[in-house]
């Protein structure tokens, strides 16, 4: 298998306002709109700059999650997989991915459900895919997508979240093809064997959703512990202001599909 941080292409799609209302587990106050927008768009010129080609999509005033691309879909150089979302606001937002996914990749597959499964739950690895059952992915829909992926030529394991962690990959990324960033609480995951596992500084476990494009990866910018592990194990960093995108639960993988 290509190495999981090898992408060319991305797919975003711009913030509407009605991101501001987005879905957030702890309340709190919502973001300033003009600085979701200025996050996005920093976060889309590091794609680009990183060399990746990068289609925007227009926002969708309908659906305040749908910047959140990753959340409802697969992508990679085999195919495409549409998912269902497990929150019942973000459904629609699957008739709207399908045409731009469909115009980049011949094979198109879908859930047909009854189970549901979040892009945020799956993390690729160098030799499989993980699939974390959370609140917004659950077992039925974790095993159908499961069988999706065998038919790219994927292998998969179903893992659990933590409690409190929103996604799987709300408290892991990926350092390099071989090392995850992960929060004290995934530590121990039985998926992670034969890798190495590096645990969040303390105080700093939402740093955990770093993305890695090539031989960079993204981290959040407010997190110095984590770029100094980073820059001590020699590699290369961008760092980039989550602070808007934070109040509604998101982080750095969830605003682009890759492949």
């Amino acid at each position: 298998m290509p190495s999981p941080c090898a992408f060319t292409y991305a797919i975003v799609r711009s913030p509407a306002p009605s991101a501001v209302k987005g879905i957030r587990a702890g309340g709190g106050p919502d973001p300033d709109f003009a600085g979701l927008v200025a996050e996005h768009e920093a976060y889309v010129g590091a794609l680009r700059e990183l060399g990746l080609a990068v289609d925007v999509l227009e926002p969708l005033d309908d659906f305040p999650d749908a910047l959140f691309t990753e959340d409802v879909a697969l992508t990679f150089p085999e195919g495409a997989i549409l998912l269902r979302p497990g929150a019942p606001s973000r459904a629609g937002e699957v008739a709207h991915i399908r045409v731009p996914i469909a115009a980049h990749h011949r094979r198109l597959l879908e859930m047909t459900g009854p189970g549901h499964a979040d892009g945020g739950d799956i993390l690729r690895l160098a030799d499989r895919v993980i699939i974390g059952l959370s609140a917004r992915t659950d077992r039925p829909g974790a095993e159908e997508l499961a069988g999706l992926l065998a038919q790219l030529g994927y292998r998969a394991e179903i893992a659990d979240t933590p409690p409190g962690v929103l996604h799987f990959k709300t408290g892991c990324g990926l350092i390099d093809d071989r090392t995850i960033l992960a929060v004290p609480a995934l530590g121990d995951c039985p998926q992670f064997a034969g890798l190495e596992v590096v645990m969040t500084p303390p105080g700093e476990d939402a740093a955990a959703n770093i993305l890695r494009i090539g031989d960079t990866v993204l981290v959040g910018d407010r997190w110095p512990a984590t770029h100094a592990l980073l820059e001590a194990r020699g590699i290369a960093f961008r760092a980039l202001a989550t602070d808007q995108i934070a109040h509604i639960d998101a982080g750095l993988s969830c605003m682009s599909l890759r492949w």
